[in-house]
């Protein structure tokens, strides 16, 4: 027996740039992952997989570079800190490879166009 899927039947919702939405043929899209308000979530792996390390705004800089720890990347991120931060593929945040801001306040991202290595978070 085959199944038929209507327009109707179908939802669209557009999580983030990059998200992928669940259509016949493809997977759903990737989980959302746990983040807490006020922190700075990031994944060593896509979708929102891997090690995960977390960064409070306590503990953190305003506007001064920020490595990841010796040896680690990220590919996804969720920024509930309520600022903007900006990604950085360079460990030292130079703007000769590639970077990216995301706002504050709810921003999930399950995967980076680069692997990132530095970031900074901005007063505003």
């Amino acid at each position: 027996m085959r199944k038929t899927i209507t327009a109707g039947a179908l939802a669209v919702v557009a999580l983030l740039p990059g998200a992928v939405a669940a259509t016949p043929g493809n997977a759903a899209p990737p989980r959302l992952g746990a983040c807490a308000a006020g922190e700075l979530c990031f994944w060593e792996k896509d979708d929102f997989k891997g090690a995960r390390q977390i960064h409070e705004l306590a503990g953190t800089e305003m506007e001064s570079c920020v490595p990841l720890p010796s040896g680690t990347t990220a590919s996804a991120l969720a920024n509930r800190t309520g600022r903007p931060v900006t990604t950085y593929q360079s460990e030292e945040c130079a703007e000769t490879g590639e970077f990216e801001t995301y706002p504050g306040g709810g921003t999930w991202l399950p995967r980076s166009p680069y692997r990132f290595r530095a970031f900074k978070v901005w007063e505003r």
